[in-house]
């Protein structure tokens, strides 16, 4: 290894985006120690959409034929009205020329996981993960950063990348603000074995309504036929173990497919859980020998599958420049405000914006906005040309490019956060 640092990058938190991470360093040889406060790694029923430009990059991770190999293919995705059935269908075979994955990939975040820590156990030796260990302090200096556990060990590193998630312990001792905003309502994500593709669904969709949205899409669970989740917003003023109740859950995914084709069998529930949803970005992405990726540096709601992509793009961005920190002696101050100048912007005016955007499309309550709306998707949907450049926005194709342009100089302008957040209802 030629270049200056020799001691190690750690990483907190085994989810995906630091195993992403330690997967890019350790394909270098670059010592990385990852550290988790869980015994093993976690079970996350949420997130499991994967985008193009993110199977590019985890195929370059070398797990692409393993996540094909367990993943469902979806090469359409719909949006619907609740009443009206099918809006507009988007083929992602239109972004053929652009990537070698024209589709997205649905395989649940638990079970990503097991994927890449396989990957790095068995091919890549320098990388160290060690679970069970609570990360209690950070500190850093000009030679480097220092981290305590729990468990009463220090450990020393050239640097730091906290990808522990929302309630990061690196980005508090960081002391960034994560600015943004919390969603009033609880999303419930259930997941049924009925299969909803009998009811013309495809393998992604979202469904527009008032009251009733819902965003549907279909996980390969254990084995075929895979499971439907269905994930909806629930009334703040509502206890959780109210909505929870079953038959509660019933009723509303009754509610919800009313129009589809239900006919009042309740629906097969194999899982169901709720949580909060936010929208926040933090101030900044790096200080000194510190860095945040992944949740740690930004949260947003699941209506378009952007946020566990953006980790990953996250993870395999700071990646890259830590190699050549350390393989070439680049200077780190250089390569981290980069990361930042283009991973930070991007997350804002993409991710933010078209997930906060998604939203207030799902529930627009003026009729006559809504009827533009879909009459707008329609046309989209209808027309090659603009169908296309739809789809390189929401397959975040577009942010990717957007974030590789940016170079070292003057950076891009930012928008705050602030601004994006929608009026209240």
């Amino acid at each position: 290894m030629s270049g200056v640092e020799s001691k190690p990058v750690i990483i907190v938190g085994a989810g995906p985006t630091g195993l992403a991470l330690a997967a890019r360093l350790g394909m270098d040889d670059v010592p990385c120690i990852l550290l988790e406060a869980e015994p093993d790694l976690t079970v996350d029923l949420r997130a499991g959409s994967f985008h193009p430009p993110t199977i590019e990059m985890l195929t370059e991770l070398g797990i692409g034929e393993t996540m094909h190999r367990e993943a469902i293919k979806v090469p359409v995705w719909q949006v619907r009205d609740r009443i009206a059935g099918v809006v507009a269908e988007f083929d992602l075979s239109l972004l053929s020329n652009d990537t070698p994955y024209p589709y997205r990939l649905h395989l649940e975040q638990h079970r990503l996981t097991p994927i890449l820590l396989d990957r790095i156990r068995k091919d890549l030796s320098s990388v160290e993960i060690r679970f069970d260990e609570v990360v209690t302090e950070v500190a850093q200096d000009d030679g480097g950063v220092t981290v305590k556990t729990a468990n009463g060990e220090t450990l020393r590193g050239a640097f730091l990348v906290g990808c522990d998630g929302a309630r990061s312990v690196v980005r508090a001792a960081m002391k960034v603000d994560f600015a943004g905003f919390t969603w009033p309502e609880r999303f419930l994500v259930a997941s049924t074995t009925f299969d909803l593709g009998e009811w013309g669904f495809a393998g992604a969709g979202y469904i527009a309504d008032p009251d009733n949205w819902a965003a549907v899409f279909i996980v390969p669970d254990d084995g075929p036929p895979g499971l439907w989740r269905i994930a909806y917003g629930t009334d703040p003023a509502i206890p959780d173990e109210q909505v929870m109740a079953p038959a509660s859950i019933q009723e509303r995914l009754g509610t919800i497919m009313e129009h589809a084709g239900h006919d009042a069998e309740p629906f097969p529930l194999k899982y169901a859980s709720t949580y909060r949803v936010h929208q926040r970005v933090a101030t900044r992405f790096t200080e000194g020998r510190i860095l945040l990726a992944g949740d740690a540096a930004h949260l947003n709601n699941p209506l378009g599958g952007f946020g566990l992509n953006g980790s990953v793009h996250d993870a395999v961005n700071l990646g890259g420049k830590l190699v050549e920190i350390y393989l070439d002696g680049a200077p780190h101050e250089d390569l981290f405000d980069l990361y930042d100048r283009q991973r930070r912007p991007v997350n804002i005016r993409a991710v933010q914006s078209m997930s906060i955007r998604n939203k207030k499309l799902l529930e627009e309550r003026d009729p006559d906005v809504r009827a533009a709306e879909q009459r707008r998707l329609r046309e989209i949907a209808a027309n090659p040309e603009t169908a296309r450049a739809y789809l390189l926005n929401s397959s975040m194709i577009n942010s990717v490019r957007e974030a590789a342009a940016v170079k070292s100089g003057a950076a891009p302008m930012d928008v705050p956060l602030s601004m994006t957040k929608p009026a209240a209802k």
